[in-house]
């Protein structure tokens, strides 16, 4: 039996499509030539790795590109010299290339996915944002308080949110409010917009609990340029006795 047909032959036995003649003829083959056996096993363990390939659906924005790169490679391939493989390698080849397709399906989707969240989250951050920055400017109390609030709980603040809190920490009419816009400033301290900001409000407060506060801040931000003002501080005969003495002990923490 030529080679050929008995590789056609063999796939149809092994998918069960030979009909009684064809196959007892196969399995008498099988029996009497060890070469038909061994490329029988061949084709099999190939065809079974086939089948155990998961089905991926491709998106409908990579079907156009794909049938333009298979127009490609159908040009290509008429111009060459045309190479016969055996059918098992013919099937290999097709599960490698059903493998691929698999890994760029997950590293496509996954990539998009990942790109799907990011801005989710940058939208939620704008929302954040915003709900803030207008809550700093209504004319009630409590609501300037939830804005501050809200500022604190970011994870990220960029000049827009630290400019307000400032203005808040500097301007506002009511003490809780400024606290609260030093807390949240007190949580991006470490960003040097924040922290000149910081040390620029310490010779402009008033307020005797703001300016407590903002003290045991620059103490524990370690700002040594402070000193100056703290000594100015404590030699001020309008400043309360207690804001004095946070300025004396912060003195002594810094120097």
């Amino acid at each position: 039996m030529e080679k050929e047909n008995l590789e056609s032959l063999l796939i149809d036995y092994i998918d069960g499509n030979l009909n009684e003649a064809d196959r007892l003829m196969i399995e008498k083959e099988l029996t009497e030539n060890k070469e038909a056996d061994v490329l029988y096993v061949q084709l099999k363990e190939v065809m079974n790795l086939m089948n155990q390939v998961p089905q991926v659906e491709p998106s409908a924005s990579m079907k156009p590109k794909f049938e333009k790169s298979l127009k490609e490679e159908i040009s290509f391939s008429t111009r060459q010299k045309q190479v016969f493989f055996q059918p098992w390698m013919r099937v290999a080849a097709a599960v490698a290339l059903v493998m691929v397709g698999v890994i760029i399906g997950n590293k496509i989707n996954q990539s998009r996915q990942h790109e799907e969240e990011i801005a989710a989250l940058k939208k939620e951050m704008e929302s954040q944002k915003n709900l803030m920055m207008a809550m700093l400017e209504n004319q009630s109390a409590s609501q300037r308080l939830t804005g501050a609030t809200v500022a604190y709980d970011m994870k990220q603040a960029d000049d827009d949110i630290v400019n307000a809190l400032v203005k808040s920490m500097n301007e506002d009419t009511n003490t809780n409010v400024r606290l609260a816009a030093l807390e949240a400033l007190g949580k991006f301290y470490q960003q040097p917009h924040v922290r000149s900001q910081l040390v620029l409000s310490l010779a402009t407060q008033k307020d005797p609990m703001v300016q407590i506060a903002l003290i045991r801040l620059l103490v524990k931000m370690k700002e040594k340029q402070v000193l100056n003002e703290l000594e100015k501080i404590t030699r001020d005969n309008n400043v309360m006795k207690a804001v004095k003495d946070e300025a004396h002990f912060g003195i002594l923490k810094l120097s």
